[in-house]
């Protein structure tokens, strides 16, 4: 079958190339993949700046339905429409796995980096990662389950109170997102882009949320700010929109090093979080977020393409164009 895969090592060596059928072993199952959306580290991937075993299928937020059960699954699991948690392995027996935090495991092994992902027609997973999806949710739409669940991950329900004023900055798929799980834990939020994230910030405000651009003038004194452009003058920007004593919370990752006022945590006397990638946790309450409708998926898919228009859907992506962009192979 044919699949984008990361071909080698470096930046660049991104391309459809023929890739081994997968089957179903014990304690496994085989997706017809039905959805998988491109994400940012997807993009860092092409660019080596995020780590990768090639030759790997690349792609991790998926949906699809089951079509095959190894020994020991359940065959109710047959045809279900599902979506799935990105680790294909942890050791499960280091500090992080038996704490519930295996994103953290030192020998985790990810679908669409170390074992072939979800950018061609089938992928091997195992059966303790598949979640099911309500009916009534458009399979493609599913595949967003995946960031949503790491947006979870990094906004506990500790994160934003009732009535905190809470800035997102970076109106991209994830900022978004972030924005909804922030207003679901009551807060009172308004996303910040630059002037080319018009149609961004334009979707900002249909779902409810105040927003500007960076061209326009913002007061500080956010209780919550939350970075999710992973650019270098978004972080400053979140950093000095704070107010003293407030939550910073990091989810944009830059791929490379960058330099920011670091000195502002200290003298605002700032609690820096983040999150990384998500724990069976946050998917459940990603899931708890879709089935009551407090998050919307579907006003942030921009377009479902083919599997062999993925260079344009990646290039969008890297180019800001739209919000969210997925495969269908």
């Amino acid at each position: 079958m044919l699949g984008v895969t990361k071909l080698a090592d470096g930046p660049g060596h991104v391309g459809l190339s023929e890739r081994p059928e997968p089957a179903a072993v014990a304690g496994h199952v085989v997706l017809d993949v039905a959805a998988a959306g491109i994400c940012g580290t997807d993009i860092h991937i092409w660019d080596g700046e995020y780590a990768a075993r090639p030759p790997v299928t690349m792609g991790h937020e998926l949906s699809g339905v089951v079509a095959e059960v190894g020994e020991g699954v359940d065959p109710v699991w047959l045809g279900a429409r599902v979506v799935t948690e990105t680790y294909f392995s942890t050791c499960g027996a280091c500090e992080w796995c038996l704490s519930g935090r295996k994103n953290l495991c030192p020998e985790r092994r990810s679908i669409g980096s170390f074992v072939d992902g979800g950018f061609a027609a089938r992928v091997h997973v195992t059966v303790g990662n598949l979640h099911r999806i309500p009916d009534w949710l458009d399979v493609r739409v599913a595949a967003m389950t995946e960031p949503l669940a790491c947006c979870c991950q990094s906004l506990p329900q500790a994160t934003v109170k009732e009535n905190d004023r809470v800035l997102v900055v970076g109106p991209g798929p994830i900022g978004l997102l972030a924005a909804q799980v922030a207003r679901a834990q009551g807060g009172d939020v308004h996303v910040r882009g630059t002037p080319r994230d018009g149609q961004r910030l334009a979707l900002a405000r249909e779902l409810g949320f105040e927003a500007s651009t960076t061209a326009e003038p913002l007061l500080d004194g956010f209780d919550v700010v939350v970075e999710c452009s992973g650019h270098e003058a978004g972080t400053t920007s979140a950093l000095e929109a704070a107010r003293r004593g407030a939550r910073y919370v990091q989810i944009g990752l830059a791929g490379k090093p960058v330099t920011i006022p670091f000195d502002l945590v200290c003298f605002k006397e700032l609690t820096v979080t983040s999150g990384n990638a998500s724990t069976p946790a946050s998917w459940d309450r990603a899931l708890a977020l879709i089935e009551s409708r407090q998050v919307d998926l579907a006003p942030l898919l921009s377009e479902a393409l083919p599997l062999a228009d993925w260079e344009r859907a990646f290039a969008a992506t890297r180019g800001g164009e739209g919000i969210k962009y997925v495969l269908e192979p």
